[in-house]
């Protein structure tokens, strides 16, 4: 297999089990983390202690793979730690955040169960650009150190921090004032058990919590056509809101009290709203391209510069340790803001919802209101499209947008972005994505209008405008 074959995407390196994503892959990369790791690390770490950890995921053979890892850095003189049981990416940022100079996740994500993958963690945040370059190019330069059957003693108890660092960012208490009952989707996921952590058992109702590395035959995605026993759940149990984890628990979706599905639009309104409001946020608004118009909105009533930036979050993520950041959002479900460790990260996103329904005393709904009556209704939509190979982004990009007519819908199309996918955005803010996934063969599409209607109709435009692609 080329040298090539391995590269990072949108967030991390992902691939199919046992075809690309092999025991002897995994090995050359992890001789490529050790060296790396061996050119890079400071010799004084500050206020962390250690160098490097390595955790995973419930997918099939994560732990083996993990295992492999660590060894391999061992072997090369690397100060490993590996943990010993299946924890969320969140966790392997904090680590990061707080105790060690970079840690390794094994996990693919939201990806289907026969993908699993690695992500690189530095400063609580995803691994630039740059530097997954230099590992890129450090692959095969040296042999690989391993020996069968070495292994290195797994650690416990190391989540602590994470939910230690959750209590410093989060007024915990005020959010488990709340009266009532939450309902929990793990998709069987390796975040199973933390809200029970932070609310007691009685107080979570969980679901689909069990350790299934095929996910109950559903990919572990947190969408709104996946949620359907999250809502029911809500309203048959009286929760005062649903939530759901991703495989790996970087992020969530939410249901409020009636069963209705918030999209991440109406999500980071509510929690941007709030920080300016409450928080008196400052700095600059980024939002990824598949976002929509609520931020904008918000960040121009709240005098705060707003940007759009490429999908994925670490594109947030390094903006943050160059300037002034109020707040992030990726339509992932991946939200930051000032203070917090450059990261999606679901159960604090949770918690912090749960802490403005308290300050403000209202339902969930209720705060959904609030923002439509004052910014405008938003109905966000999105489809996905598999494709038989990857396509190239920028020469997708140029070539619709050659096909576009002046006029979609009865408006005129105001902008159209093209450094990642092709944006179309018309004159009333009303907007269509069309961007090829980073991480997996498939097409997908945005689009985010005031009507439910409407969104449906730039959706079906979409189709018909890419379907030379699908």
């Amino acid at each position: 297999m080329a040298i090539s074959d391995i590269k990072f995407g949108t967030d991390g390196w992902r691939g199919i089990i046992a075809w690309d994503f092999t025991f002897e892959n995994v090995r050359r990369m992890a001789q490529a983390l050790a060296d790396f790791i061996n050119l890079n690390a400071p010799s004084d770490l500050g206020e962390k202690t250690n160098i490097a950890a390595v955790g995973y995921d419930r997918r099939f053979l994560s732990d083996k793979f993990a295992a492999d890892i660590a060894s391999i850095l061992k072997l090369n003189k690397v100060d490993v730690t590996l943990l010993d049981k299946p924890v969320t990416t969140p966790v392997m940022s904090a680590l990061s955040y707080t105790k060690f100079w970079i840690t390794i996740m094994v996990t693919a994500s939201h990806n289907p169960p026969q993908y699993n993958g690695i992500k690189i963690k530095v400063d609580g945040g995803s691994i630039s650009g740059r530097l997954t370059k230099e590992i890129e190019e450090m692959l095969d330069q040296k042999s690989i150190l391993y020996i069968p059957g070495h292994q290195v003693e797994a650690t416990s108890g190391l989540e602590k921090l994470y939910f230690k660092y959750i209590a410093s960012k989060v007024n915990t208490k005020k959010a488990a004032s709340l009266k009532g009952k939450v309902a929990v989707d793990y998709m069987h996921g390796s975040a199973a058990g933390y809200m029970q952590q932070l609310l007691g058992e009685k107080r979570v109702v969980a679901l689909n919590d069990s350790h299934d590395p095929c996910f109950g035959g559903v990919k572990p995605e947190p969408k709104e056509s996946s949620l359907t026993e999250l809502k029911k759940t809500v309203v048959k149990d009286k929760c005062i809101l649903g939530a759901a984890f991703d495989g790996d628990g970087d992020r969530t979706a939410l249901i409020d009290e009636k069963g209705k599905y918030l999209s991440p639009c109406m999500v980071s309104a509510i929690v941007l709203n709030h920080l300016i409001k409450t928080k008196k946020a400052a700095g600059k608004v980024l939002q990824c391209l598949s976002m929509g118009y609520l931020n904008k909105r918000i960040a121009r009533a709240g005098g705060l510069e707003f940007e759009e930036v490429p999908v994925g979050f670490k594109h947030i993520a390094e903006r943050t340790a160059l300037e002034k950041i109020a707040f992030g959002a990726e339509e992932s479900g991946g939200y930051c803001w000032n203070g917090l460790m450059p990261e999606r990260d679901g159960l604090t996103l949770i918690m912090f919802i749960m802490e403005i329904m308290a300050s403000e005393k209202m339902a969930l709904s209720e705060l959904v209101k609030e923002i439509e009556k004052e910014y405008g209704a938003s109905h966000y939509q999105r489809r996905d499209f598999k494709l038989s190979k990857h396509i190239d982004k920028t020469a997708m990009a140029e070539k619709l947008k050659k096909k576009l007519p002046k006029k979609i819908l009865g408006h005129h199309v105001a902008e159209t972005y093209t450094f990642d996918g092709l944006k179309i955005i018309l004159d009333n803010d009303e907007w269509l994505l069309i961007r090829p996934s980073g991480t997996e063969p498939v097409l997908r599409l945005y689009s985010e209008t005031g009507d439910k209607k409407q969104t449906e109709a730039f959706l079906d435009f979409g189709e018909k405008l890419a379907s030379a692609f699908k």
